[in-house]
């Protein structure tokens, strides 16, 4: 039997190590290789996701956008305004009073309960809509609000959803839009109008001192991307009593 010297051995062992070493970056490279088409996977999903979501929203706004013509608007009118800062309701002096008369519908102005409409939604439904009293106190902090009449609501659902995203996005919405159906207990649109923007404007001078107020109204028988686009930019957040408040 041949005996085997220490340099082949060392030779022998040093040429194993090379194969295990070998091995182990081709395992390794495997397991890199099966993890990136994971991870290529996962990111295509995510995008194609997100690609279908503004899609969806896409072709949602597109169904808005044939025009001011088509929304049958009338023009936006002036109302006066009344009621800044007047409250009611818990924490005040009529703690008992929970509603209020408005003069126009939807009202653009008037009293209403101490405390707005908070949080991050921006659509209502017929189930869950805020108190008309709450909401006029939203209008007083800046807020255009697009009350529909409740008979549209499965019909453009979808709709509201994208055009709240799309207005809010607006720097002269400033996240202060919101959708919500109209009662119409309190009193009907007119004639063949199914929606209605309403905003609390007023103008201040240098001091802060609100000078001017108004309320503004416009009433459509269809629903236009272009109509509130052009209505907040002529009505911006900032063009309110109280602007500053949430």
């Amino acid at each position: 039997m041949v005996r085997e010297s220490t340099r082949d051995r060392r030779a022998r062992v040093a040429a194993m190590q090379a194969q295990q070493k070998a091995a182990e970056r081709r395992r390794l490279l495997a397991v890199i290789a099966a993890c990136a088409v994971v991870i290529l996977a996962i990111a295509g999903g995510v995008a194609w996701a997100i690609m279908g979501e503004r899609n969806k929203e896409q072709a949602a706004l597109d169904k808005l956008s044939n025009g001011a013509a088509s929304a049958a608007c009338d023009p936006v009118i002036t109302d006066p305004a009344v009621g800044s800062s007047d409250h009611f309701g818990p924490g005040t002096n009529k703690p008992e009073q929970t509603k209020a008369e408005y003069t126009t519908v939807p009202p653009s102005s008037g009293p209403h309960l101490a405390s707005p409409v908070l949080g991050e939604r921006r659509v209502y439904t017929v189930a869950d809509a805020p108190a008309v009293e709450s909401l006029v106190h939203n209008l007083e902090h800046g807020y255009t609000i697009l009350w529909y009449d409740p008979s549209v609501e499965k019909e453009q659902a979808g709709a509201f959803d994208a055009l709240a995203k799309k207005i809010n996005a607006m720097p002269e919405a400033g996240n202060k839009f919101l959708i919500t159906p109209w009662d119409t207990s309190r009193g009907a649109f007119p004639a063949g109008k199914k929606y209605a923007l309403s905003h609390w404007f007023a103008k201040a001078d240098s001091s802060g001192k609100v000078t001017e107020q108004a309320g503004k109204r416009q009433l459509c028988g269809g629903l236009s991307t272009e109509v509130v686009e052009s209505f907040v930019k002529a009505n911006p957040w900032s063009a309110a009593p109280e602007a500053g408040a949430a």
